[in-house]
């Protein structure tokens, strides 16, 4: 029972690591929540809290955007998000296309990964907008199915399957959790993985 001699690069592995990988969290906001149809409400926030939980023990940069707060049309993200990712910037527009915005893409690029995690609502328009564009400029997507919900079960699928045509990737929030993770022996962040992912697997 050994882990391996030499460790994968993590900047250059071709699975997801906290080195080659940026979050981005897009429209967790109360109105977009309110609406979902295709999953239920509380297991959504349970499951995207994990993610945010998960990047932060493994040091995985995020990019957090809202839209319409300074307009005044929208509330801030929800709290539970805030509370956790305390520090780290909120990028507002206007833009229903989070891509179509100058400072959000400019975040992201700052962050020197390609590969993008991505989790947004509504998963038919605030998800598959930035990730189709992402793709097409060469960036990989991952987006974590289910920590993103649409209007309707038909329209979350279908945005979906829109995602995965273009050449995304579909993840679990707990596949991710494992893929940061990977040995038992990476002793600093074991315990912290354990209590995110057991705690919501009941074990």
């Amino acid at each position: 029972m050994t882990s391996p001699t030499t460790p994968r690069d993590p900047v250059t592995d071709h699975m997801l690591t906290a080195q080659n990988a940026a979050l981005l969290i897009i429209d967790f906001q109360p109105v977009q929540v309110a609406s979902i149809a295709s999953m239920n409400k509380r297991l959504l926030v349970a499951n995207v809290v994990a993610v945010a939980r998960t990047a932060k023990l493994y040091g995985v940069p995020t990019v957090l955007s809202t839209v319409n707060v300074t307009t005044g049309l929208n509330q801030p993200m929800i709290r539970p998000l805030t509370d956790l990712l305390t520090g780290v910037n909120i990028v507002d527009r206007t833009s229903i296309n989070a891509w179509e915005d100058d400072d959000f893409v400019a975040a992201v690029k700052a962050t020197g990964r390609r590969k993008l995690i991505m989790i947004a609502l509504w998963t038919e328009v605030c998800l598959v907008f930035p990730a189709l564009d992402a793709l097409k400029e060469g960036f990989d997507v991952y987006v974590v199915v289910d920590a993103v919900g649409g209007t309707s079960r038909e329209a979350h699928r279908a945005g979906l399957q829109r995602i995965v045509q273009a050449g995304g990737i579909p993840i679990s929030w707990i596949q991710l959790a494992c893929e940061l993770q990977r040995d038992w022996n990476r002793e600093s962040t074991a315990p912290g993985f354990a209590d995110i992912v057991f705690a919501e697997v009941g074990h």
